[in-house]
């Protein structure tokens, strides 16, 4: 069984789809996935596609950088203290949740029902601009001192900011933060500088199969306890799909990538990677989760990337 540590089903490309996804996912062995979290107006949506597959799919809670502006972080970051902590009753979620501009009755049934198993995904998001980086870097680390309280782990989103969250994680060093690296793609060097200031693995998509991507060569050098897959769809699908919309079901191509450059098979990738996805979200492989994906268990030839490009199931139109 694969795990697929960072998706959205809930994504607006996904999301019709999104049930077929899931199970096209399980045919290929792919027999947990873990929805990250974006902000209030994604999130209804996000559990209810989660609602659906208990056991298979599981949730993070966090404010995205991306969705940060001058006029909702505040409200957007209470309402995310409040159902992390539980503290909140369904009625004041919902005023919070309305303050986003986001109230709805899935909001409500948040505050007591789901498990989260990270905080994510939070961090920094310089690509499009700088206009609102200190409402970002106090939204970071407001949610990775809830990290910390609620001893979770977290999931960092990072682009053109590493010095930034150097700083951010020097400065809560004091807070013995875990978690992972998302979509990672940068060099050995970074990872091992975010290690001095907690424990960090890192998450390999997609980018990893691409022709020209120097990823291969960081990941010869960083151990396998450390590594985690994640296709991050509907986003930056692998080889041979790349361009085109990501799906988990495509997560074998990613390990079939990461198995030849550590020189192992693709089981093998697959035994390490899911353990090391268990024992970071603290998750629990099910008796339902085993039912669901035996097929594949028991037919190896199944977790060949080439078998599930055959599959007619599988094909997916390009994206315009």
């Amino acid at each position: 069984m694969f795990v697929d540590t960072h998706t959205h089903f809930y994504d607006e490309w996904l999301r019709p789809d999104a049930e077929a996804a899931v199970q096209r996912a399980l045919d290929a062995g792919v027999g947990m996935m873990i929805q990250a979290d974006v902000d209030s107006h994604e999130r209804p949506a996000m559990w209810e596609i989660g609602d659906r597959f208990p056991g298979v799919i599981f949730q993070m809670l966090g404010f995205y950088p991306g969705s940060v502006t001058a006029d909702n972080w505040q409200q957007e970051l209470d309402l995310v203290h409040a159902l992390a902590k539980g503290a909140a009753s369904a009625e004041q979620a919902t005023k919070g949740a309305a303050k986003a501009e986001q109230a709805t009755g899935a909001e409500q049934a948040a505050v007591a029902r789901p498990r989260f198993v990270a905080i994510g995904e939070i961090g920094l998001d310089y690509h499009e601009g700088e206009q609102f980086k200190e409402e970002q870097k106090e939204v970071l680390r407001s949610q990775l001192e809830l990290a910390a309280a609620l001893n979770l782990p977290v999931n960092i989103h990072l682009r053109d900011a590493w010095e930034d969250l150097f700083t951010i994680l020097s400065d809560c060093r004091h807070l013995h933060l875990r978690g992972n690296l998302h979509c990672f793609t940068a060099s050995y060097e970074i990872y091992e500088r975010a290690n001095r200031y907690g424990d960090f693995s890192v998450g390999i998509g997609g980018v990893v199969t691409f022709k020209n991507a120097s990823l291969a060569k960081t990941l010869e050098r960083i151990p396998l306890e450390k590594i985690l897959l994640e296709t991050d769809a509907p986003y930056l699908a692998p080889v041979p799909f790349r361009g085109r919309r990501n799906e988990s079901a495509y997560l074998p191509y990613v390990a079939a990538k990461v198995a030849e450059v550590k020189g192992l098979t693709i089981s093998q990738i697959e035994d390490i990677t899911t353990r090391n996805a268990l024992q970071l979200f603290n998750l629990t492989q099910s008796p339902e989760t085993n039912k669901k994906t035996g097929i594949i268990q028991n037919q190896g030839t199944n977790k060949n990337p080439e078998t599930i490009q055959n599959q007619e199931t599988n094909k997916i139109p390009e994206i315009t």
